[in-house]
């Protein structure tokens, strides 16, 4: 499978918080299906989609849709990068809960088409 070639590429220092991040996603959506697309994950449900790449930096996720009033980015609006891209460098992402992150996954990979 490409995603997991994909997944056990990367590297360690990056690993831990994709590996958080992957993990939060399956648990509140355990019917997400994972594939590869612009050669990184993406997560798909219903019709929705969600990219999540791992960099030096960190980790990127693209596709989340420009959600209004996410807690992360009231927070740290600085991780915005525009275009439906949030940067997450490994130096912040102790900053951020978990709950930050389910929330932007709901809004992504939910079942409310405006979410």
């Amino acid at each position: 499978m490409a995603a997991r070639a994909y997944i056990d590429g990367i590297e360690a220092d990056t690993r831990p918080l994709f590996d958080r991040i992957h993990r939060l996603i399956v648990g509140a959506f355990p019917d997400v299906e994972v594939g590869v697309s612009y050669q990184m994950p993406v997560y798909r449900r219903r019709g929705r989609s969600m990219n999540v790449g791992a960099w030096k930096h960190g980790v990127s996720i693209y596709g989340w849709g420009h959600q209004e009033n996410l807690s992360i980015l009231e927070r740290h609006p600085e991780l915005s990068s525009g275009k439906g891209t949030l940067r997450i460098p490994r130096t912040v992402s102790e900053d951020i809960s978990d709950a930050e992150l389910v929330e932007l996954i709901r809004g992504a990979l939910g079942d409310d088409p405006a979410g």
